[in-house]
């Protein structure tokens, strides 16, 4: 059962699979380190000390965009109530879709820290600090989105809820990973890493948890 739900959900969450829609994290990212060059200047040791962090609030926010197509698409059309018929648990669906959500915007973000390092004048070291920390701290970006996704799926105004929530819980992450650029210390990244893997550990439990309590309150 954990394929078919995991390709069901990858199919929805990829950039362009089933829409535009789902492009717009990877969009925002690059939009975003594209139009920062043009804000501060040409000035090429600014962007290459300020642009590591300014990528890293970039993913944050990224984060935040597909957060309302997670948990509430799923629940309308009644999927968790034909699952639990059939013992597929509202754990294991979380825990698939946790790893969906992460291979739907995660790894992309990576790739396209590239481009985005060329227009910053991100090099070297930098880059490779980038890349570790993005690897270690998008897991937990998307466990806490998940989680919250859940958590607000019964409310009204849910998604901007759900973006209001995931910033101040996001943020251990985005202070150890853009530390470890300011350091230059690799590290500092094992925190992220940490604070990832705890996240990911729990998210399907409290996430599952959630979901059952909208359905029986």
């Amino acid at each position: 059962m954990i394929w078919p739900l995991l390709k069901r959900d990858l199919g929805r969450l990829m950039p362009f699979a089933g829409g535009g829609g789902a492009a717009l994290p990877l969009l925002f990212f690059l939009a975003i380190a594209m139009l920062y060059p043009f804000a501060v200047g040409p000035d090429a040791p600014l962007l290459a000390r300020t642009g590591g962090g300014v990528l890293w609030i970039a993913a944050l926010l990224a984060a935040i965009l597909p957060l309302d197509r997670l948990v509430l698409p799923d629940i309308e059309l009644g999927l968790f109530d034909q699952l639990k018929l059939r013992g597929v648990t509202e754990e294991l669906v979380m825990a698939v879709r946790l790893l969906a959500h992460w291979l739907s915007f995660g790894p992309l973000l990576m790739l396209a820290c590239f481009p985005a390092a060329a227009l910053l004048k991100l090099e070297g070291e930098t880059l490779r600090l980038l890349l570790l920390g993005l690897l270690a701290g998008t897991p937990g970006l998307a466990a806490v989105g998940l989680m919250i996704a859940a958590l607000t799926a019964g409310l009204r105004a849910g998604a901007a809820l759900s973006g209001l929530l995931l910033i101040p819980l996001a943020l251990p992450i985005l202070i150890f990973g853009a530390g470890a650029l300011e350091r230059g210390d690799p590290a500092t990244l094992g925190f992220s890493a940490a604070i990832s893997l705890l996240l990911a550990a729990i998210t399907p439990f409290a996430a599952g948890a959630a979901i059952r309590a909208g359905r029986e309150g």
